[in-house]
């Protein structure tokens, strides 16, 4: 499947905040998005959605614009995992996960047994069938996060689109939320768009990065090339350091903001 935008425009009464967004997500790439506080990465997600709708320009899926796409089609190709901080639900993880067959089921429908196995068939794909029936209110934002992928695992989606996944959470979670966007890019060609504040982590699991800028401006392109220092200058009004390094036989970039500027 192929996702992409072309031209999408947006603002508020006259504030323009997304302008001539262009990009598109092939089978198993992951495109990060990256941009200061405010600049509307989360706006552009629900956009490219219709959760919002553009101003001008539009979102396709394979060629054919997503406003000629009946919504279950859509949403049994797309699937939303939203932030997890602040969440709370009086579900335990089975049961949330189970939600996730929505997009399956008829407005009145029950789940069957068959949406019970998808649901425990996605838990035991990302690890966390110890977690069935943990209270979600009572989870951290770890074990949480990986709940809302599995969730949206159920549908068996082309694409997975992530708002700030690993947001909050301590540096093993961040690696486990990590390493499960890029195992299934690459073990089951399942794309991913994934709204980050992290740059480092872009250059660790991204194949592009669209850059988006206070001044309305973006950048897109492979993200080994665009995330780079003089980009994030611009964008984050940082001075960083991109530094190449080895470590057991494996190759490795860290970001090190060093002044504002």
């Amino acid at each position: 499947m192929k996702f992409e935008v072309k031209n999408g425009c947006f603002g508020y009464k006259n504030t323009k905040i997304l302008r001539n967004i262009n990009f598109e997500v092939r089978d198993g790439e992951v495109l990060s998005v990256l941009g200061s506080n405010g600049v509307g990465k989360t706006t552009l997600l629900k956009c490219m959605m219709g959760l919002l709708k553009w101003e001008s320009g539009e979102s396709l899926i394979d060629g054919i614009s997503i406003k000629n796409i009946k919504s279950r089609d859509f949403w049994q190709k797309i699937a939303y995992v939203p932030q997890a901080k602040g969440s709370a639900f009086g579900y335990s993880a089975i049961d949330m996960v189970t939600l996730g067959r929505s997009a399956h089921l008829g407005t009145f429908s029950q789940p069957k047994a068959e949406d019970r196995d998808a649901a425990e068939r996605a838990m035991e794909d990302m690890g966390i069938t110890y977690l069935a029936d943990k209270l979600c209110t009572e989870m951290s934002g770890g074990e949480l996060q990986m709940v809302l992928i599995a969730r949206a695992l159920t549908i068996d989606p082309s694409m997975l689109v992530l708002d700030e996944p690993e947001s909050n959470l301590d540096f093993k979670n961040q690696l486990i939320i990590l390493e499960t966007i890029r195992k299934l890019s690459k073990k089951r060609g399942i794309s991913s768009i994934v709204n980050t504040h992290y740059p480092e982590h872009a250059l660790k699991i991204s194949d592009k990065a669209l850059i988006l800028n206070r001044d309305g401006t973006n950048i897109f392109g492979n993200a080994e090339d665009i995330v780079n220092e003089d980009n994030m200058k611009r964008s984050f009004s940082v001075q960083v350091f991109i530094d190449n390094f080895s470590y057991m036989g494996k190759e490795y970039k860290s970001v090190t903001p060093l002044y504002l500027v």
